[in-house]
């Protein structure tokens, strides 16, 4: 994990570059079908889900969540990638869905810039990466 300092314009030039943005969801999405059948159960996603630390923080404080709140919310979180309620996720729907989550982060980020910290392998860490080799460049 490290601490990064991003804002929406990080996140949507990252999602307008659509190699760069396929290809992290492309990776994301091996890593986390780990039976290798092209779809992701419920199983599969909560790793990912339990990173969001929905309901887990209270101003950087962690507190202690209902377990059957938090279930619920994964569950419904896990039903918001499964586009057609099929009860997987196949590739498209997951880079469908994380793509507009990350449209409406950058909007809810605006242009202010924002520190935050990030798992290694995560989408938004490539993002940042990204937009620092530009700058290197």
């Amino acid at each position: 994990m490290s601490v990064e300092i991003l804002d929406g314009a990080t996140i949507v030039n990252f999602l307008e570059d659509e190699e760069a943005f396929n290809i992290s969801v492309c990776n994301r999405f091996a890593l986390l079908d780990t039976n290798k059948d092209g779809l992701l159960s419920y199983e599969e996603m909560l790793k990912e889900l339990q990173c969001l630390r929905v309901l887990e923080t209270h101003f950087g404080i962690d507190v202690k969540p209902d377990p059957d709140e938090l279930g619920r919310v994964y569950k419904s979180l896990f039903i918001q990638f499964d586009h057609n309620l099929n009860g997987s996720v196949d590739l498209e729907e997951f880079k469908m869905e994380t793509r507009e989550m990350m449209l409406a982060m950058a909007d809810g980020m605006g242009f202010l810039p924002v520190q935050m910290a990030l798992e290694e392998d995560s989408i938004l860490k490539r993002a940042v990466e990204r937009e620092c080799n530009k700058v290197v460049a």
